[in-house]
């Protein structure tokens, strides 16, 4: 499984490299359309993959490892972020919902920001 799911992040941050240099190419501005784009088509695929694996037999196990966590976790990781806010939506576990969401944002920005300010007070 660790190869499979290894195998899959490689392909799935090729594709993010790919995307990021096509928007690049073509949609010139300072917005981050192609991190939008990633996040955004990622977690739709990760939906689906989900969807599929659940309501039918079309994928082993093997491929949903290879497909979710390999390919869209290499392309983005906030498709695993959107999964974990369905199953907390779908438990009715609405302050733990809140307090993810909320918590995720926030302190992933912050750390972000922080890891900056580390390395640039070296």
């Amino acid at each position: 499984m660790f190869l499979i799911t290894g195998a899959g992040g490689f392909l799935g941050s090729g594709f993010r490299y790919l995307v990021q240099r096509f928007v690049a190419i073509y949609f010139p501005v300072s917005f981050p359309f192609a991190t939008l784009f990633i996040n955004v088509s990622g977690s739709l695929l990760i939906g689906i993959i989900y969807a599929l694996g659940d309501k039918t037999n079309i994928l082993s196990p093997e491929l949903r490892m290879f497909l979710a966590i390999g390919i869209c976790g290499g392309f983005t990781t906030f498709s695993t972020f959107s999964l974990d806010t369905y199953g907390l939506v779908k438990d009715g576990a609405y302050l733990y919902l809140s307090l993810y969401v909320m918590a995720s944002v926030l302190l992933s920005i912050a750390a972000t920001f922080a890891g900056i300010w580390i390395v640039k007070s070296l």
